[in-house]
Protein backbone atom coordinates (compact mmCIF):
# COMPACT_ATOMS: atom_id res chain seq x y z
CA UNK A 1 0.00 0.00 0.00
CA UNK A 2 1.37 3.54 -0.78
CA UNK A 3 1.22 6.05 2.29
CA UNK A 4 1.36 9.46 2.04
CA UNK A 5 4.41 11.72 2.63
CA UNK A 6 5.18 12.10 6.39
CA UNK A 7 5.20 16.10 6.20
CA UNK A 8 1.75 15.62 4.28
CA UNK A 9 0.83 13.05 7.31
CA UNK A 10 2.32 15.42 9.83
CA UNK A 11 0.23 18.63 8.36
CA UNK A 12 -3.14 16.27 8.04
CA UNK A 13 -3.01 15.36 11.80
CA UNK A 14 -2.35 19.16 12.70
CA UNK A 15 -5.57 20.30 10.49
CA UNK A 16 -7.71 17.59 12.16
CA UNK A 17 -6.32 18.48 15.68
CA UNK A 18 -7.14 22.23 15.18
CA UNK A 19 -10.40 21.61 13.85
CA UNK A 20 -11.11 19.52 16.03
CA UNK A 21 -10.32 21.99 18.58
CA UNK A 22 -12.66 24.96 16.34
CA UNK A 23 -15.77 22.45 16.09
CA UNK A 24 -15.59 21.74 19.64
CA UNK A 25 -15.39 25.11 20.75
CA UNK A 26 -17.93 26.88 17.16
CA UNK A 27 -19.59 24.00 16.20
CA UNK A 28 -20.51 25.54 12.83
CA UNK A 29 -21.72 23.37 9.90
CA UNK A 30 -18.72 24.21 8.31
CA UNK A 31 -16.04 23.56 10.67
CA UNK A 32 -17.98 20.25 10.75
CA UNK A 33 -17.14 20.00 6.86
CA UNK A 34 -13.64 20.83 7.05
CA UNK A 35 -13.22 18.00 10.17
CA UNK A 36 -14.85 15.33 7.57
CA UNK A 37 -12.77 16.60 4.79
CA UNK A 38 -9.22 16.47 6.32
CA UNK A 39 -11.30 12.73 8.52
CA UNK A 40 -11.56 11.54 5.26
CA UNK A 41 -8.37 12.64 3.48
CA UNK A 42 -6.47 11.34 6.18
CA UNK A 43 -8.19 7.92 5.76
CA UNK A 44 -7.71 7.85 2.23
CA UNK A 45 -3.75 8.77 3.23
CA UNK A 46 -3.35 5.67 5.41
CA UNK A 47 -5.63 3.15 4.12
CA UNK A 48 -7.49 3.11 6.84
CA UNK A 49 -11.70 3.63 7.44
CA UNK A 50 -12.02 5.22 10.60
CA UNK A 51 -10.22 8.73 11.79
CA UNK A 52 -9.34 6.95 15.09
CA UNK A 53 -7.21 4.23 13.17
CA UNK A 54 -6.06 6.74 10.55
CA UNK A 55 -4.61 8.89 13.04
CA UNK A 56 -2.75 6.34 14.95
CA UNK A 57 -1.18 4.86 11.38
CA UNK A 58 -0.82 8.47 10.43
CA UNK A 59 1.35 9.13 13.86
CA UNK A 60 3.13 5.85 13.52
CA UNK A 61 4.32 7.15 10.23
CA UNK A 62 6.05 10.46 11.32
CA UNK A 63 9.59 10.71 12.09
CA UNK A 64 10.52 9.81 15.22
CA UNK A 65 7.20 7.48 16.61
CA UNK A 66 7.69 4.70 18.56
CA UNK A 67 6.66 1.07 17.20
CA UNK A 68 5.32 -0.09 20.42
CA UNK A 69 2.88 2.76 21.56
CA UNK A 70 2.52 5.17 18.75
CA UNK A 71 3.57 8.14 20.70
CA UNK A 72 6.15 10.58 19.71
CA UNK A 73 10.21 10.73 20.94
CA UNK A 74 10.79 13.83 22.72
CA UNK A 75 14.29 14.70 21.57
CA UNK A 76 15.79 14.95 25.40
CA UNK A 77 13.37 11.74 25.99
CA UNK A 78 16.04 8.38 26.31
CA UNK A 79 16.29 5.37 24.17
CA UNK A 80 13.54 2.90 24.77
CA UNK A 81 14.70 0.24 26.90
CA UNK A 82 15.01 -3.46 24.47
CA UNK A 83 13.23 -6.25 27.20
CA UNK A 84 14.91 -9.30 26.27
CA UNK A 85 13.34 -12.82 27.24
CA UNK A 86 14.88 -12.62 30.10
CA UNK A 87 13.35 -9.68 31.48
CA UNK A 88 10.31 -10.30 30.40
CA UNK A 89 10.09 -13.15 32.53
CA UNK A 90 9.68 -16.02 30.15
Amino acid sequence: MLMAHPAVLRDLVEQYEALSVLHAEDGSPESRQRLNDVAYTLCVSTGTRDVDAALVAARHHLPGARIEDDSLLDEDAPEPVAVTSAGAGI
